[in-house]
């Protein structure tokens, strides 16, 4: 089977060969993350520490896979974002380093050390009111007037691709580790990315997805067979980087193949997530970063032996950690004298 061109028309699908090659790519500049042992009980969850990632998320995947498939054109053009953070920084971190003019649109609610790590990698940031909708408006906006490429934050099948490399990983890691690749994966979701891209080269694993409660239209989705939106309304949550309004056909349809399940979590089992992976890992995680562990600790969902978590990131802002944790980032700073 021939691989479709890289700079083909992106309403085309993502694949389990582009998943490859995008992996293959991300290995050339970056060491795997590690997938860490957490028992729980009787069983061992293995958890993929994508926290570790040099922006603190997943979403370098799928910036650095995108932007390293523009032609000579579109690079001179630059591109254009939209992300409460984490896919923000990963474009950024990938525009710098290929030396392309960013421009993310952010919510004006994102977090302040989101925002200010975009914004350090040199990309432009423009803000908008998150509930309005108006981001995708924007960003085809300043693209006709400056022909600079819009990168989806999971509306796109490279972003898919790339996100998914996440999942190639884990099912050599683990397959490395425990002679057999996993039966479930659990993944943090927004748009569904992260999801269905790893999905696509873990065919014989069941797909979990987790959200928080009132924002996890893919779990409802997934459900009806159809895709819903996030009712009017929705409640305040901890999870900015799980604030998707709508989500894709794109991503949809291939968990929706799948079979794939979805759980909603509630802020108290994010929070008792967020101070397991402390406790247990050593790792801080963002609340988004957190819901599939929580998802797993909630006795929502039954595991079979071998199971695979995804810590998503890990860019939280210590007031918010310590709100949801009862642990202080500053307290467990440690000194050498």
């Amino acid at each position: 089977m021939t691989e479709p061109s890289p700079l083909c028309d992106p309403s085309r699908k993502a694949s389990a060969q582009g998943v490859m090659r995008a992996a293959k790519k991300i290995a050339d500049i970056l060491p795997p993350t590690p997938l860490l042992p957490l028992s729980v009980g009787s069983k061992t969850l293995w958890c993929k520490a994508e926290n570790l990632q040099p922006i603190g998320a997943f979403k370098i995947r799928g910036g650095w896979h995108r932007l390293t498939d523009l032609d000579e054109d579109q690079r001179a053009k630059g591109v254009i974002a939209f992300s409460s953070g984490n896919h923000a920084q990963g474009v950024a971190w990938a525009a710098s380093v290929l030396g392309i003019s960013a421009t993310i649109i952010m919510p004006e609610d994102a977090p302040h050390a989101k925002m200010q790590a975009t914004k350090d990698m040199g990309a432009h940031v423009i803000t908008y009111d998150r509930m309005s909708g108006q981001r995708e408006a924007l960003s085809a906006e300043l693209s006709e007037k400056t022909g600079a490429t819009v990168v989806p934050s999971f509306d796109d099948p490279w972003i898919i691709e790339g996100q998914g490399s996440c999942g190639a990983e884990i099912h050599d890691q683990m397959t490395r580790l425990v002679g057999a690749p996993p039966e479930m994966i659990i993944a943090c979701c927004g748009g569904g990315g992260l999801a269905s891209g790893s999905a696509l080269v873990n065919p014989d694993a069941k797909i979990v997805v987790a959200e928080p409660v009132g924002w996890d239209d893919m779990c409802i989705s997934l459900k009806t067979g159809h895709i819903v939106p996030v009712s009017e309304n929705p409640p305040d949550t901890s999870c900015d980087a799980l604030q998707t309004l709508k989500v894709s056909e794109k991503t949809f349809s291939i968990l929706s193949e799948r079979n794939a399940q979805g759980v909603a979590v509630t802020e108290a089992e994010i929070g008792n997530a967020m101070r397991v992976a402390f406790e247990k890992l050593h790792l801080v995680l963002e609340p988004g970063g957190a819901v599939a562990l929580a998802a797993a600790l909630s006795d929502k969902v039954d595991l079979p032996e071998r199971t695979a978590i995804t810590l998503s990131g890990g860019n939280v802002d210590p007031a918010v950690y310590a709100r949801m944790t009862g642990i202080s980032m500053m307290n467990n700073i440690k000194t050498i004298d």
